[in-house]
């Protein structure tokens, strides 16, 4: 947890410098109690439900701020500057590795681990999980021979066990950043936490 729970923490301080420690102190015992239900990401062969951990303490920040009344507008600007930091690389080698990826989509171990990825992420290994195909049809996916849909959203599934699905939503916007960091464009026509039957991403190479 202290790896992202360090940049919620540097947030809470600079936007609540009064109430900082009481913030941190209800998001972490909301946190205690969210994350039974993510438990099982830590050992799941699904490699994207790695990803529960975090969300898991993001939807305890966010308990706590609607709890204090903080508009929704306020809390999306909050998380987004938290989960930005959190992606945005912290040094040459890491932002550098970020670009590498795209680039060995084409070639022979690029391809194996495009292949193994899939049979991992397309069996839902818990009903909490995600579920997701990996399309390398270069005609689906602009050229670039890399897609993925989402199909079930663990995320989602979370939020919604907590009745805070409207807020999944600001994790989707994430994404183009991510993938810019990447040297990639994001094209995605939908997304499940807004109301789609999937999450494409579809890619695109930024001159």
């Amino acid at each position: 947890m202290d790896n992202y729970r360090k940049y919620f923490t540097q947030s809470i301080k600079a936007n609540y410098p009064k109430e900082s420690d009481k913030i941190l102190a209800d998001t972490d015992n909301y946190y205690s109690i969210i994350s039974i239900d993510t438990k099982f990401a830590t050992t799941s062969s699904n490699p994207i439900d790695k990803r529960l951990a975090f969300s898991a303490y993001f939807l305890a920040f966010i308990k706590t701020l609607d709890e204090k009344g903080e508009s929704f507008e306020n809390i999306r600007s909050i998380c987004l500057e938290i989960v930005t930091e959190y992606v945005t690389p912290k040094n040459k080698f890491q932002a550098y590795f970020k670009r590498l990826l795209p680039k060995l989509i084409s070639t022979w171990f690029g391809q194996i681990f495009i292949k193994s990825f899939h049979q991992k992420v397309s069996v839902n290994s818990n009903p909490d999980g995600f579920l997701a195909n990996i399309i390398t049809d270069k005609q689906e996916t602009f050229g670039f021979g890399y897609g993925i849909d989402i199909l079930e959203c663990g995320i989602c599934k979370l939020f919604k066990k907590h009745n805070y699905q409207k807020y999944a939503s600001i994790l989707c916007e994430v994404d183009k950043v991510t993938s810019g960091l990447a040297g990639l464009e994001l094209i995605r026509t939908g997304t499940i936490a807004n109301g789609a039957t999937k999450c494409d991403f579809r890619f695109k190479i930024k001159n």
